[in-house]
C-alpha cells in the first residue's frame, strides 16, 4: 500500500484521538464519552480520565506532526502505535475482569490490539521503499 494511504490512515486515526483526548482532557467524567455510564465525580477518576486525555492529545499531536514525512519518523509512528497496542491490552483484561464494553469500544480494541501491528509493519515498508528510491535518485 501506498504512502499516501499510510498518512491518510494514521491522520485519521490520530485527529479521531485528538478530538477524543481534547474532550477527555478538557471535560473529565463529564465528557460525552461517559454521559451514558454515570461516573461519580469522583477526583481519583476525574484526574485520570483528563490525564489520560492529555496523553492522547500529546500522542495525536506528536502523530500529526510526523504526517508530512512519515517515513522518516519510524520513532514517532511506533510510539503512538505501542501505546494502542498496550491501551488495547488493558481494554482486553478489563473485558475480561469486568465484562465486554459496546460494540464501538470492541472494534477500536481490535484496531489497537492487531492492526496497530499491521500499520507498524507497513509503515516499515514504507519507509524502506523511501530510502531505496532516495539511494536510487542519487548520481
Amino acid at each position: 500500500m501506498s504512502r499516501r494511504a499510510l498518512q491518510l490512515v494514521n491522520g485519521l486515526v490520530a485527529l479521531a484521538t485528538l478530538v477524543l483526548g481534547s474532550m477527555q482532557l478538557a471535560l473529565g467524567v463529564e465528557s460525552p464519552l461517559y454521559a451514558h455510564a454515570g461516573l461519580p465525580a469522583l477526583p481519583i477518576l476525574d484526574s485520570n480520565l483528563r490525564f489520560f486525555g492529555g496523553m492522547g492529545l500529546a500522542l495525536a499531536l506528536a502523530m500529526l506532526w510526523a504526517l508530512p514525512s512519515i517515513e522518516r519518523h519510524a520513532t514517532i509512528v511506533r510510539i503512538f502505535w505501542l501505546c494502542a497496542v498496550v491501551g488495547g491490552v488493558g481494554r482486553l483484561v478489563s473485558a475480561a475482569l469486568v465484562g465486554s464494553p459496546s460494540g464501538l469500544l470492541v472494534g477500536v480494541t481490535i484496531l489497537e490490539v492487531i492492526g496497530a501491528p499491521l500499520i507498524v509493519h507497513w509503515h516499515q515498508r514504507v519507509a524502506m521503499a523511501a530510502r531505496r528510491d532516495s539511494r536510487g535518485a542519487r548520481p
